[in-house]
């Protein structure tokens, strides 16, 4: 793999969007590049580690795991996407897991420096609240998909999650890397469930499916399908 341009990765980085151009030498000054294959854990849930990571190349996957071991699947985030939440909560342990889903590079930025630089650039404040309101806010809408709303609308809602989440819907088509069986595995449903209902979203024009891939071929279009569906 090749070496990222650190400086050029994290102005990319949404949630850094709000630091001036001077602050970007001091993050690439404290930034450490990391390499992991698919399959390595890259943290593990309980983990007291605080840092900032933003993905330079590659996907990974948040898990948790239940008391017989088996694995499930939250959140794929794609190059470009931050994650370490407990960046802001420093001393508390993270929630969940992260593994890497293909041959990824992670930027970590290490949290007691991110701190000192939002103190030292308050005008980073206002993007950064936004993003993890936003979090929050996508976080909640899920849980009342799961309790309200029918299988089709719980699929598209979660795709268009996804798709806002890892910072690509920007009004074209979106594209995430997930299979059929790992969207099953997210939702909690069986994989002929998915597929089933997915073929209807195909069949509208809403999705097309590829080979470890799902393209939302207009979020809007979408979204105000599902609103029919309410």
């Amino acid at each position: 793999m090749s070496i990222p341009d650190v400086r050029a990765v994290m102005r990319s980085c949404l949630l850094l969007d709000g630091f001036p151009e001077a602050a970007f030498r001091e993050v690439a000054a404290m930034t450490r590049i990391r390499r992991f294959r698919a399959g390595d854990p890259i943290y593990d849930r309980g983990s007291m580690q605080s840092t900032l990571c933003v993905i330079a190349s590659g996907t990974v996957r948040i898990t948790s795991v239940n008391a017989a071991g088996r694995e499930a699947t939250l959140i794929i985030f794609n190059a470009g996407s931050w994650f370490g939440d407990t960046v802001f909560s420093p001393g508390m342990p993270r929630v969940f897991g992260v593994t890497a889903h293909e041959e990824v590079v992670i930027l970590e930025l290490p949290g007691e420096g991110f701190r000192q630089l939002m103190a030292k650039y308050p005008e980073s404040y206002p993007r950064a609240l936004d993003l993890v309101s936003r979090r929050l806010w996508s976080a909640m809408s899920i849980i009342e998909d799961d309790a309200l709303r029918g299988v089709v609308a719980r699929i598209g809602r979660r795709l268009l999650f996804l798709a806002d989440i890892q910072g690509a819907h920007s009004g074209g088509a979106v594209t995430i890397r997930l299979t059929r069986e790992q969207l099953a595995n997210m939702m909690g449903m069986t994989r002929q469930g998915v597929h089933a209902r997915i073929r209807e979203l195909e069949t509208m024009g809403f999705v097309t499916l590829d080979y470890g891939r799902i393209t939302l071929s207009s979020p809007e279009a979408l979204e105000a399908y599902i609103r029919t569906l309410d």
